[in-house]
Parts: structure tokens; C-alpha cells; sequence
């Protein structure tokens, strides 16, 4: 770390960080990174000390009154399973959020980092290589499209008023905590019943990573002053069956997994990988948790649920 940035870092020490989605999957993560970088975090999530209804009017200014932050890491959203792809609710979102933003500002607010998605990018591109912030973005559905419309307005925002910014496009993260029905979990769950492992081919090429590195790094991506969109993923592909192969090894039950046992879902893309220089070059981030470490405790949380279900 550079004298310029230790001298920032001196001034963002104690300051008051609001994260919302706090305890989310990401949220909890990025919560304790930021404690560990010195914030004072203001836990924002529907129930517990600091409860507030996002999308109501009268509690986004009421909180941002009440507290003041100077920093703002922004990663509520509508996050049902297999509902928020096209649920019209992201446009509540995209409405609210971009009222919090600009109360946040005005309130006194110095910089501002929002979870994008990277289901902003076209992916009907060749996407066998990575995708870098500057590729084309033409997202297929209301989800992405809202995701990327606030960005477009942060950025519009950020020019207009000098608000510092900064956007993570996260890619395909896994960990305890997350919906039973996604690829993970659904995975753990069939190892820890002795249940077959369903699959399709597995041959889609993915870049998944664990819940903690992402919160981890948005909260690096807060605590720089990087702006702009910077893609918060590991910027290593691993084919589905790939993972599928390796978590049924560290589980010792090989013999459960079945891969082309479900058809393909039809327009999956072959490959959705994010380059990651900008996290790791200018951010300065490095991941503290390894691909099979982070599948390992994965199998061990669904395990352990799986005994508590039975007893």
C-alpha cells in the first residue's frame, strides 16, 4: 500500500459505512470485512436493530436521517429463487434505490458501491473469454435490465454531483446460507441424503466463488477509490460437471453423481466467466477463501442440516 492510499486509508478509519442486504448471503461477509477495515457498520435488513422497508418512502428517508452515513454499500435487492430473473418488483427496486442513492448523497454521503449482476452482459456474445467491464451489455432479462439501468443512472449521477462510485458485477457465488434449490446446495443436499447428484451434461463453463470472497471484495471495492464497474468474480472457469465431480470426491460419494440424467436448460450459455484485473490490480483484492475449501464447507453446512432434519 502506497503512502497516498495509507494517508486515505487514515481518513476512512471510523467513518460510518450503511451496508443494506445486510444479512444476506453477501451481506454478512461484507459486514465483517468492513468491521475488520475499521467502518462503523450500520447493519440496514428488513427485521433486527436497524429494520427498515426498503422500498418504502417514509423508511429510506427516516434511515438515512437517522444515521448519516458517509459511505453506502448498496446490495438489497429481490432475490426469490427462479422468480427474481423476471419478478416485476425489480423495478421497485430500481426506483428505490436510486431514491436512497440520491438521499444518501444529499444527506452528505462521499461514496457509494452497488452489487450489479453479470447478467448485464450480452450473452448471446462469445463469452469463451472472459468478459472485461468494457464488454457489451444487453441484458436478456427485467432483472439484469434494472441492474444495469441503475448503473446507468449512478454513473449519470456520479458526473452530475461528484459522488464517488463504484459498481460490482458479481458473477456466480455459492455458500451456506443460500437457497436449498440452487446448483450447490442441490448438489450437498443429494451427497448428504445418498441420494443420486441429477444433472444435465454439465458441460456449461461458469465462474463460481465463495460467498465470503464476494463480500470481502465489495467491501475492498468500498474501501478504494476505484469507480466505475469492476467485476467481483474469481476469473477461473470450471465447467459445471467439473464442480459437480469435485464435490462428489470430497464427499467420497462419486458413485451418486449422474450427469445427463436432466436435459440441458435450452439457450444456457457455453461459458459466462468474468476477467478480474481490475479487482486484484487496482482494487487490490485477494480472495481468502480457495474453491475447495469453499465447496467443502458447503457439503459440511448441508450435511449438518441434513442430520438436524432427521433427528
Amino acid at each position: 500500500m502506497n503512502e497516498a492510499a495509507k494517508e486515505a486509508r487514515k481518513k476512512r478509519d471510523g467513518a460510518r459505512v450503511m451496508v443494506t442486504g445486510a444479512r444476506g448471503l453477501i451481506g454478512r461477509h461484507a459486514c465483517r470485512e468492513l468491521v475488520a477495515r475499521g467502518y462503523e457498520v450500520i447493519a440496514v435488513s428488513r427485521r433486527g436493530p436497524h429494520g427498515c422497508d426498503l422500498l418504502s418512502a417514509a423508511g429510506r428517508k427516516k434511515l438515512i436521517a437517522t444515521y448519516r452515513p458517509e459511505y453506502l454499500l448498496h446490495l438489497a435487492w429481490v432475490t426469490a429463487h427462479g422468480r427474481f430473473w423476471s419478478d416485476p418488483v425489480n423495478m421497485d427496486w430500481l426506483a428505490a434505490s436510486a431514491d436512497l442513492i440520491a438521499r444518501f448523497h444529499e444527506a452528505g454521503g462521499r461514496r457509494v458501491v452497488v452489487s450489479g449482476t453479470c447478467a448485464e452482459y450480452d450473452w448471446t456474445q462469445d463469452c469463451a473469454k472472459p468478459l472485461k467491464e468494457d464488454a457489451p451489455v444487453a441484458p436478456a432479462t427485467l432483472y439484469g435490465t434494472a441492474k444495469d439501468a441503475l448503473r446507468r443512472v449512478l454513473a449519470a449521477y456520479g458526473r452530475e454531483t461528484g459522488l464517488s462510485w463504484g459498481w460490482g458485477r458479481v458473477f456466480f457465488l455459492f455458500g451456506p446460507g443460500e437457497d436449498e434449490n440452487r446448483l450447490i446446495p442441490a448438489i450437498a443436499r443429494a451427497l448428504a441424503a445418498g441420494q443420486p447428484a441429477r444433472l444435465g451434461s454439465g458441460r456449461p463453463v461458469r465462474d463460481f466463488w465463495d460467498a465470503r470472497n464476494v463480500g470481502a471484495a465489495l467491501a475492498a471495492l468500498l474501501d478504494s477509490d476505484v469507480c466505475g464497474p469492476v467485476n467481483i468474480s474469481s476469473g477461473q472457469g470450471h465447467s459445471i460437471a467439473d464442480i459437480a465431480r469435485l464435490m462428489a470426491r470430497l464427499a467420497g460419494r462419486e458413485d451418486l453423481l449422474a450427469l445427463g440424467a436432466l436435459p440441458d436448460r435450452p439457450g444456457e450459455p457455453s461459458c459466462l466467466l468474468g476477467d478480474n484485473r481490475r479487482l486484484r490490480e487496482e482494487v487490490g483484492f485477494i480472495p481468502p477463501v480457495g474453491l475447495e475449501e469453499g465447496l467443502r464447507a458447503a457439503l459440511d453446512h448441508w450435511r449438518a442440516a441434513a442430520l438436524q432434519q432427521r433427528r
